[in-house]
């Protein structure tokens, strides 16, 4: 079993349904395993998707469905860099939606408020391409947020000193 094909084409059959309900396409940021999945950053077994809520219509849960499993994740409590979408990358094979992932660098800061061991796996894997004064930047970036919830900030920091130590950055 493929899970990246399996993905592609779950958000394949999204796009066309979109097509079919004659819906204005629109942009889609996901994150977490499935944006690891989509960018072909890891293998890791997932089938959820989770992408972030920019504030879409009610009519696109028609669009939505079809991914089965699937978080949208509220902006103002989600660890994200005000400038995560100058770094997430498009993917090539969807025409008609605007289907990104975010950067490795945006996933592993997003990751770093819970830190739970596939966290870690997914950090341990993700690290190895990546730019540690880019994560220091994004990280410095979700600290200057002021529309991010205060309890979501608290559990941030808490964690950043393990991050920070296990990872050398």
């Amino acid at each position: 079993m493929n899970l990246y094909a399996d993905m592609i084409n779950t958000v394949r059959e999204m796009e066309q349904i979109a097509r079919l309900f004659n819906i204005e396409p629109f942009p889609i940021y996901f994150m977490g395993g499935s944006a690891c999945l989509l960018g072909q950053y890891t293998e890791r077994a997932t089938r959820d998707f989770d992408f972030i809520d920019l504030s879409y219509p009610a009519k696109l849960g028609k669009v939505f469905v079809h991914l089965r499993d699937y978080d949208i994740l509220e902006y103002e409590s989600t660890i994200l860099s005000p400038r995560y979408a100058e770094r997430a990358l498009r993917i090539s094979e969807f025409k008609y939606l605007q289907v990104y992932v975010l950067s490795r660098e945006d996933i592993i800061v997003s990751k770093i408020i819970r830190l739970a061991p596939k966290d870690w796996e997914d950090i341990d894997e993700l690290i190895k391409d990546c730019d540690k004064q880019l994560i220091l930047r994004i990280i410095e970036e979700v600290l200057q947020r002021e529309d991010l919830f205060e309890s979501k900030r608290e559990a941030f920091i808490k964690q950043l000193p393990l991050f920070k130590e296990r990872y050398n950055v």
